[in-house]
């Protein structure tokens, strides 16, 4: 059963067309990858399934709601940009969390804390990128939500700390649930991911599950990412 559909999607910016016409469903139960190159279209399309932009033109259906406030209750959107306030302590960022998500598990949350080897007391602002990121990726894998959608998750961590991380997202990640992770680092996320679509100026070039486009091309998901686009 799709959960999420889209019909006939647009999005610009002034003259500029990142989304044209794409039209795609997915039903959950998987990971599924969205990768392409820079100004493929991949930050603009999870910014419209996470009810962070509204003007687009066409159809985005989520359980059969437009994303709005509706939507943000069974979806937990990690940006590929800070929005945390650098201000503030891990454990009152978590404490907001719970206070503003019902579906928030403040023990999951400090369990994932504990495995990322970061304090509570601790602030934002004495904190590394990376460390920075994990406690964005906790935030968002604490939520018991039925969508989860990742922007750039692992971009600015090191390889051993992206291991740590994805091990966190599958092991916090209900079978039941649709995850959608767009990356550059495909390499590190083939492994996970049980569905693939490539963007490409704003249009979908190939899509399919890993399996049946590794059965197809002869080749692994990111040999076929650097044969397309590079």
């Amino acid at each position: 059963m799709s959960i999420i559909q889209i019909n006939n999607l647009y999005k610009s910016y002034g003259s500029v067309q990142a989304i044209k016409g794409i039209t795609y469903d997915l039903s959950g139960g998987q990971i599924v990858g969205l990768v392409g190159p820079n100004g493929s279209g991949k930050t603009s399309m999870l910014r419209i399934l996470g009810a962070f932009d509204m003007a687009y033109s066409g159809e985005v259906l989520i359980y059969g709601a437009n994303p709005g406030l509706k939507t943000r209750k069974i979806v937990s959107y990690l940006p590929d940009k800070p929005y945390i306030s650098d201000r503030l302590r891990a454990e009152q960022i978590i404490e907001t969390y719970a206070g503003f998500f019902e579906d928030f598990n403040k023990d999951k949350a400090y369990q994932m804390l504990d495995l990322f080897k970061l304090k509570p007391e601790q602030k934002i602002r004495e904190m590394s990128k990376g460390m920075g990121e994990k406690i964005a990726v906790l935030l968002t894998m604490s939520r018991e939500a039925q969508i989860y959608i990742l922007d750039e998750p692992i971009s600015g961590v090191d390889p051993a700390s992206r291991k740590i991380i994805l091990r966190s997202i599958i092991e916090n990640f209900s079978e039941d649930s649709l995850m959608i992770v767009s990356t550059h680092l495909l390499n590190d996320i083939e492994k996970i991911i049980d569905q693939v679509v490539f963007l490409d100026e704003g249009t979908i070039k190939i899509s399919g599950s890993t399996d049946d486009l590794r059965a197809e091309y002869g080749k692994g998901i990111n040999e076929l990412f650097e044969e397309i686009f590079q």
